[in-house]
């Protein structure tokens, strides 16, 4: 199973960007797919994630009302759309699967998900 993030790169602060996640060796439709990021200097936190029971999605509190998180069934991707961009979500972002039993909800941001994208680099410039 491999998860590829693309999309990343410099943007200006107020900017936007928007992130994909695919994956192969599994079908995305069939996992919740979460988004994370690390700073530099700092902890890895969780962004957002969409399930795939009822494709419902999850905001951590820093991006509420900036970011939204969708599913492309055609492409087969999950993208992160990010606006209102701050020098704080400057970090590389990851996104994430499980094929634990939660691995269809977001649950799967309460924990260290098995799967994991390569991460891709997104930095704001002020």
């Amino acid at each position: 199973v491999q998860l590829q993030a693309s999309g990343g790169g410099l943007v200006q602060s107020g900017g936007s960007l928007r992130l994909s996640c695919a994956a192969s060796g599994i079908s995305i439709d069939w996992y919740a797919i979460g988004w994370f990021r690390q700073a530099p200097g700092k902890e890895r936190e969780g962004v957002s994630c969409i399930s795939s029971t009822d494709d419902s999605t999850w905001h951590a509190d820093s991006v509420k009302g900036r970011f939204t998180i969708s599913r492309d069934h055609v492409n087969k991707t999950v993208d992160l759309q990010m606006n209102s961009m701050t020098s704080e979500d400057t970090a590389v972002y990851y996104c994430a699967a499980d094929p634990r039993a939660f691995g269809n909800t977001c649950d799967l941001m309460n924990t260290s998900p098995f799967w994991w994208g390569q991460g891709t680099l997104v930095t704001v410039s002020s």
